[in-house]
Formats: C-alpha cells, sequence, structure tokens
C-alpha cells in the first residue's frame, strides 16, 4: 500500500496534509525517514511513525453505540442529528449503522465500515434475532404471547415467529424478532390492539448492550464480541 493512502486511512490527515509531513520529514517507516508519498509499506509488518506516534493500521472498525432517542439512523442528514454524527475520530473510514432503530427508538446500534460485517448481520439468511425491552399503553394480553409465536400478520404477509415475554408491570414486555420489517415491533403490539410508549432495543444475536454505556455513548466491540458474528 502506497503510504499516503496508508496515513490518510489511519486518519491522519487528507493527502494533501500527509505530503506535508512528509516533506518535513515527520514520517519514520521501520525507523528511517521517508519522504516520498509512493513509498510501499506492509501495514501489518511495517512500523510507521509520525510525530514520534506508532500508526496503528486499522481498516474496519466496529462499534457497539447506545442510541438515545432524537437520533436518526443514517450516514447523514440536512437538519437532523445522525448516529454518525456522535462519532467522532473515526471521519477517514466511511461509518455507517448496521440496520436502523426508529429515531424515537433507543438502545444497542452497531456502526461498521465493514459492508461483509453488515451482510452477515442484518442479512435475513443469517436468522440474527434483535430483542427489545417495551413499555405499552395497555396491559399485554396472555393471548399476545401465542399470537407472536404463531406471526403476526402484516400487509406485507405473515411475519416469521416471534417469542413474546409479558414482564411485571404487565404493559412492559420483552420481544425478540427474527427479521426486520418497517416499524415491525410497533405494528405488531398495533396488530393486538396495544400501543408501544417506549422501546429500547437490547441485544443484537448474542450481543448484548454494555449496561455500563450512557445514552449517546460508544465504544469499539472487543475480539470475543465480534466473534459472536462470525458464521
Amino acid at each position: 500500500m502506497r503510504l499516503d493512502k496508508f496515513l490518510a486511512n489511519a486518519g491522519v490527515g487528507s493527502r494533501k496534509q500527509v505530503k506535508v509531513l512528509l516533506k518535513k520529514g515527520k514520517v519514520l517507516v521501520n525507523n528511517e525517514t521517508v519522504k516520498s508519498p509512493k513509498h510501499k509499506v506492509r501495514p501489518h509488518q511495517d512500523c510507521v511513525v509520525v510525530n514520534g506516534e506508532v500508526i496503528e493500521y486499522e481498516p474496519f472498525v466496529y462499534l457497539m453505540l447506545n442510541k438515545p432517542a432524537g437520533i436518526i439512523s443514517a450516514t447523514e442528514d440536512e437538519s437532523q442529528m445522525t448516529t454518525i454524527d456522535m462519532i467522532d475520530g473515526y471521519d477517514h473510514l466511511n461509518l455507517f449503522p448496521v440496520g436502523r432503530l426508529d429515531k424515537d427508538t433507543e438502545g444497542l446500534i452497531l456502526i461498521t465500515n465493514d459492508g461483509a460485517f453488515n451482510h452477515r448481520v442484518m442479512s435475513p439468511n443469517h436468522h440474527v434475532p434483535k430483542q427489545y425491552y417495551v413499555e405499552l399503553a395497555h396491559s399485554v394480553e396472555p393471548s399476545a404471547v401465542e399470537q407472536f409465536a404463531v406471526g403476526i400478520e402484516l400487509k406485507e404477509g405473515l411475519l416469521k415467529p416471534a417469542e413474546l415475554e409479558i414482564l411485571e408491570p404487565d404493559n412492559c414486555a420483552r420481544v425478540t424478532i427474527h427479521e426486520g420489517k418497517y416499524h415491525q415491533v410497533k405494528r405488531m403490539f398495533h396488530a393486538v390492539d396495544n400501543e408501544v410508549v417506549y422501546l429500547k432495543r437490547e441485544a443484537i444475536g448474542s450481543l448484548e448492550l454494555d449496561p455500563t454505556l450512557a445514552k449517546g455513548d460508544y465504544r469499539k466491540l472487543s475480539a470475543e464480541e465480534l466473534a459472536l458474528f462470525e458464521d
């Protein structure tokens, strides 16, 4: 990989800014000053240092964000704050949210720049379940448990079976779905004569939202957490 591309991808600066650093002799490759932007580096083998700081090669990033209400799941928007607006320090990596949460829904959303990872998590063929905590306008009828298990009928057709657990108080519930239709959880409860007043995603597959993450906070996934999504 060209040295200027390596440094730009690592967030050191734009290609233009990187060339200035190179020209000033601020870049070392394996303890030797390099000024040519065309110099070839081996990302996982060579030691690249800029202004005394070792630059780690990180082509992909995987973040867990505790999304607050009022934020839209998008890369950019002219008038509203997006999930990507909340992430600092990764502008060079073209991040995007994995799937989406409704604007008024809180909780776990993943952020990455890895298209293959996005496909593994979101593709219906991989059957990755999503778990939600729900507060409702009315008590949840016990009959709704069986209705969810059989499959709720929406205008798109019959949904896949979902797991519904009634909590205490009985206007609270936990629901696990296996697909991602538009406003799915809200529409499922509407179909059983109830309305969602609060919705929070707690888990994607076996990955649970870190309880220490405050709303709006994020962190990298650990290697163990990332391995949860391997085929």
